[in-house]
């Protein structure tokens, strides 16, 4: 997909992987939906971003569990640049809870998480798909985790969600083909602040064992994992419905 022109919902991209991938979308020369849900400053921050790199930005709040919220956001990028060609499903939550920590675990962790990063996909795909269909032409990546795949990280309500991100995933390339593509990223530890935040004093000295574990020999950078994004995006034409683990070899090391 050639990017010049086109339109790109990023969620979730005040900050982080959804920044990143915001911008390397406006340096190819797509205009950009900055969502948020409480990173108003930061979202902001984005937007000056993505315009510096001469693309069209548009801020849009919105709570994509709120699926009357998501259809407004794409109500607004339509009314705004007249087509939503991309979407990339990157918002998400989580609760930190140590896996062995059941009772821990609430109902309305389980709740909130599985909202946001499984429900929230699903809303803003079927919000986007009727345009997509339309014009012949969409892609859509989904954000997911190497947590959905291995059964680890934060917690066991936000690895459920991630694989059933991967498994959805595939379900929405079956149905929306042949015009729109779908497909997944799964990143493994990320350098980004909301990880910082989760973690706290264990941030580091988790960053530095995982760096030394992975074949690579770091761990990854938001600019990392949007690479892999775009690739899907622009450069994979002929592929739908698969999952691409981005962790530096991390996954595979003994």
């Amino acid at each position: 997909m050639n990017l010049e022109g086109k339109t790109a919902i990023v969620t979730g991209s005040a900050v982080g992987v959804g920044r990143a991938t915001a911008l390397q979308l406006a340096e190819r020369g797509a205009n950009v939906v900055i969502n948020y849900s409480r990173s108003e400053d930061d979202a902001k921050a984005a937007v000056a971003l993505v315009e510096q790199a001469g693309a069209k930005a548009l801020l849009v709040r919105a709570d994509v569990s709120r699926d009357d919220e998501v259809r407004d956001m794409a109500a607004q990028a339509l009314d705004a640049f007249g087509s939503v060609d991309i979407l990339v499903n990157n918002a998400a939550t989580t609760a930190f809870v140590n896996f062995a920590d059941l009772e821990g675990m609430t109902e309305e962790h389980w709740d909130r998480i599985l909202a946001v990063n499984l429900k929230g996909p699903f809303f803003c795909t079927r919000a986007v798909a009727p345009a997509m269909k339309e014009a012949g032409e969409g892609a859509i990546v989904n954000v997911a985790s190497i947590a959905g795949i291995r059964a680890v990280g934060s917690s066991i309500a936000y690895a459920a969600s991630k694989a059933g991100l991967i498994n959805m995933t595939i379900a929405l390339a079956r149905v929306l083909a042949p015009e729109v593509r779908v497909n997944c990223v799964a990143p493994g530890f990320i350098d980004t602040r909301w990880l910082k935040q989760g973690l706290g004093d264990f941030f580091e000295p988790a960053k530095q064992r995982t760096a030394q574990q992975t074949p690579l020999g770091r761990v990854s950078t938001p600019e990392d994992v949007a690479q892999v994004v775009l690739g899907f995006i622009e450069g994979a034409d002929f592929v739908t419905g698969q999952t691409t683990i981005v962790d530096g070899g991390s996954s595979i090391s003994n």
